[in-house]
């Protein structure tokens, strides 16, 4: 089921070859259904589905769940506009559009069985509490990872990894304790919530890994060249002749490292981040400080490597945390931003660290190549943890883990 899902929080590109036979025997009926030959049409065709589906039944549900969203009509979801997404009317489409619009409602009545089975599960299932971006993943990345990640992740998702609560539930081990530190062995406490780990610094370098990267992204662009912004002097009015459109340019959308130029930028990899002295002495560090003394603006980024259910508490409480210090800044004359990133375990990445690359300037196509990578870090360096996850000793991996 998790391989087919296309609601879920992990997107797979494979599609359920029972949903595929479905499809195509509702398509075989419509076909002899509304055929444009009168005698195929009173022939009474009947396509042999088996005996625990039919597709005539499958089509009459298809058409009544129709009818009934032409009559609610087309209602707006999170923050879209009227008329933002495009409806299609079952009494105003034709014969053709009619015919596509069963078999897509077809498709989406197998998705909702699905969705609704996923809900049920109590383990399996926890995926659907998220409050995360989706994650999709392309038969190019597909076909490039390794087969044991790919079997990590699926599994790490859908919590089917042996862990000792799962190895004791299914019988095959005597206690459900973690053989680090004697608590609870379920997937969020090996990954996030083990004592033992955290002070041997499993935690810390699983964090330094996403860190490196966040950095390499961030840097990147600071170092671009961006022209500096010059007011004009005096602003022209552009006069439009009767019976002509205005002209109107597109302008580029301004992002923060545009607002000043001599960008410099820490990052506390290794303890070893020191606040700058010309913005404040402060003993806190946070992960990475970009700072401008031209034009005194200064932006905070901190990053949190949390269980996915624990995303919007991390966030809380590293707000909470760097609070005070965004105002000790605000109030030496520093105009302060504090960005709070999280980055899932298993790769699942929050809200924030989309907004994060919007405003440094990242958009399109490089935003999702530089999430992707922030994903793929995570996962893989909780891959590594998983694979140590019984070692007494700790050694992190080299290079390419």
């Amino acid at each position: 089921m998790g391989l087919y899902i296309r609601s879920g929080q992990l997107q797979l590109p494979l599609s359920s070859v029972v949903e595929e036979f479905k499809v195509a025997k509702c398509r075989l009926s419509l076909i002899y259904r509304d055929s444009r030959d009168q005698l195929t049409r009173e022939a009474g065709v009947r396509t042999r589905s088996g005996r625990k589906w039919a597709a005539s039944t499958a089509i009459d549900l298809a058409e009544c769940s129709l009818r009934t969203k032409e009559i609610i009509g087309n209602p707006c979801t999170g923050r879209q506009g009227l008329g933002t997404a495009h409806f299609q009317q079952w009494s105003k489409s034709s014969p053709r559009e009619k015919r596509i619009m069963i078999l897509d409602e077809v498709r989406n009545l197998e998705e909702e069985g699905r969705r609704a089975k996923s809900i049920e599960l109590v383990t399996q299932g926890v995926w659907t509490r998220w409050n995360l971006p989706k994650r999709t993943i392309t038969w190019s990345e597909l076909w490039r990872l390794e087969p044991f990640r790919i079997s990590f992740l699926l599994r790490a998702v859908y919590d089917t990894l042996p862990t000792p609560v799962n190895l004791h539930r299914w019988g095959r081990r005597e206690d459900p304790m973690c053989r680090l530190c004697g608590g609870k062995g379920t997937m969020a406490h090996i990954l996030s919530g083990c004592k033992i780990a955290l002070t041997q610094g499993r935690y810390r370098w699983h964090h330094d890994k996403v860190l490196a990267v966040l950095a390499d992204i961030l840097e990147k662009e600071r170092g671009k060249r961006r022209p500096a912004k010059v007011r004009p002097l005096l602003s022209t009015i552009a006069f439009v002749k009767e019976g002509q459109r205005p002209i109107v340019h597109s302008q580029a959308r301004q992002n923060l490292l545009q607002s000043a130029q001599g960008w410099e930028m820490e990052v506390d990899l290794g303890r070893r981040l020191h606040f700058p002295e010309a913005v404040l002495s402060t003993t806190l560090r946070p992960d990475i400080i970009m700072w401008s003394l031209e034009g005194k603006r200064i932006i905070l980024v901190e990053l949190t490597v949390p269980w996915e259910e624990g995303c919007e508490e991390a966030a809380e409480r590293k707000n909470g945390k760097y609070q005070q210090l965004v105002q000790d800044c605000r109030d030496k004359g520093w105009t302060t931003w504090l960005m709070t990133v999280e980055v899932g375990c298993r790769g699942f990445l929050a809200q924030s660290a989309w907004n994060l690359m919007t405003k440094v300037g990242l958009r399109g196509h490089l935003r999702k190549a530089a999430v992707r990578r922030l994903g793929e870090a995570a996962e893989r360096a909780s891959c590594w943890l998983w694979h140590k996850r019984e070692g007494i000793s700790w050694k992190p991996g080299g290079e390419g883990q």
